[in-house]
């Protein structure tokens, strides 16, 4: 009997949850590879077992999708129609005669190596945020708001009493909430996005009103938490001794600096600062897919220019879990097809390709409305830190570019060190480059995570090992 073909998902959120279960009921065989313990991602983040949730509920957005995915997983699970690898932490695809192979890390330590070939791979690996540096970051007391929102998600803490959420972008309206929700006081929300900016928009906004219901949903939880929204506002710097103790803040003029006079010091323990989100495309550049801009180029049915590989979520464009979902059913039915030797109808999908058609388009103009201050580097001080890993400060990326010439990226850090560290720029590139006035550009990386030189030596001593019975 000839073995069903097999799809390689890699990442659990809702695009590799959505593709797992439209693939797996056409009759793929389908290896579901993530790095958390629990599936559904960073947005259906799930608290350890252990920790004894009674209402996890209480802290996510659209619970009841949550429960459908989590149910036909377990229904596929079951009938063996998928394999769960979960704390696989996957750092390469290599392509091969016969198909793909996904190379991974198990456990917490990253230390045990494990592949999985597969017929088809799908890269599903999400989004991450845009760290940009301000003077006093690097202080305890300062996270991500994705961060924060995972401290509370997954671990049920707070990471703080007293907390600012601060910088551009909509992750930080659940953040807000969120906090104030399970009892921190949130003594602001800084936004430095201007509503004007919204209102020009409103034809582009208005083609999905059950996204500004949710806006108002949020806007409402704000004002029931009595949370002070200073819009067109920015985070100055952090100030304190040996913690965050308080945030400055500024109105912003029109051409995004700070208006003298208008700082203010607002008393915190805690800043959960974010500035967007960019995606995940290391696995993707690593097997050569194109990019249009920092995305990974899908075409209709969500495939790569790559033979055999897949895209959806974060990695194809920035959009939320809503067109996370309809990609990711393309991509699963496409891949059905593919594997099945058939050329799919776009018909079988119509309605997920109108619901991603619009929420490109939608999301298209939040992320137009939703920008960083154009003039954010100019307050970095040449002391601030901008490359944590190495400690390289902005006074010496800007010498970089004055006095030695450095005109890109590549060239500041190879004169500086700065991306040389444990994350290989995947946090400070986008402050570096703001700082040094250099364009964002993606940096093609063959690894995709720090990986053991035993590991790596281990590869040319012994055959890839199917590893999909775990």
């Amino acid at each position: 009997m000839t073995e069903r073909p097999c799809l390689a998902v890699v990442g659990a959120g809702p695009a590799g949850l959505a593709a797992t279960l439209a693939a797996a009921a056409r009759g793929v065989r389908v290896v579901l590879v993530d790095s958390a313990p629990e599936p559904g991602g960073q947005f259906y983040r799930q608290p350890a077992p252990g920790l004894g949730a009674r209402r996890p509920q209480a802290l996510h957005h659209q619970w009841r999708t949550w429960e459908r995915l989590r149910a036909g997983l377990d229904t596929h699970l079951a009938a063996g129609r998928v394999t769960y690898l979960m704390d696989h932490h996957v750092w390469c695809v290599e392509r091969e005669s016969a198909g793909l192979t996904v190379h991974a890390l198990l456990g917490p330590e990253q230390e045990r190596p494990a592949a999985v070939r597969a017929d088809a791979v799908l890269l599903a690996t999400g989004g991450y945020e845009k760290v940009l540096p301000f003077p006093g970051w690097t202080l305890p007391g300062v996270v991500t708001a994705g961060g924060a929102q995972a401290m509370l998600k997954g671990g049920l803490v707070l990471p703080g009493r007293r907390a600012v959420v601060a910088g551009t972008g909509p992750l930080l309206l659940p953040v807000a909430t969120g906090l104030a929700a399970a009892g921190a006081e949130v003594a602001a929300l800084v936004e430095s996005a201007d509503p004007k900016d919204f209102v020009r928009r409103t034809r582009a906004l208005a083609t999905e009103p059950a996204k500004l219901a949710e806006g108002a949903g949020y806007a409402a939880a704000l004002l029931r938490h009595r949370i002070p929204v200073r819009t067109r506002h920015t985070v100055v710097a952090a100030h304190g001794a040996e913690r965050l103790e308080a945030v400055g803040v500024a109105a912003l003029d029109a051409e995004g600096r700070p208006v003298p006079g208008t700082e203010r010091r607002i008393a915190c323990d805690t800043l959960a600062v974010g500035h967007g989100m960019l995606p995940h495309t290391d696995l993707a550049e690593s097997l050569g897919c194109r990019l249009d801009g920092a995305n990974v180029h899908v075409d209709g049915e969500q495939r790569t220019d790559v033979p055999g590989v897949w895209a959806a979520g974060e990695a194809t464009g920035i959009g939320g879990a809503a067109l996370s979902l309809a990609e990711g059913h393309i991509a699963g039915r496409s891949v059905a097809a593919r594997l099945a030797g058939t050329v799919p109808d776009p018909r079988a999908w119509a309605a997920a390709t109108r619901a991603r058609s619009r929420l490109r388009a939608f999301f298209a103009a939040v992320d137009g409305a939703y920008a960083a201050p154009a003039r954010w580097a100019e307050q970095v001080t040449d002391d601030t830190l901008v490359c944590r890993c190495e400690e390289v400060t902005a006074g010496a990326v800007r010498q970089a570019v004055g006095e030695l010439g450095a005109g890109d990226l590549r060239t500041v850090k190879l004169l500086t060190r700065a991306g040389m560290g444990w994350c290989q720029g995947r946090v400070c590139a986008p402050g570096v480059a703001g700082v040094a006035g250099c364009e964002l550009t993606p940096e093609k990386r063959m690894l995709a995570r720090p990986v053991p030189l035993g590991v790596l030596a281990g590869q040319a001593d012994s055959p890839t090992a199917d590893r999909t019975d775990q």
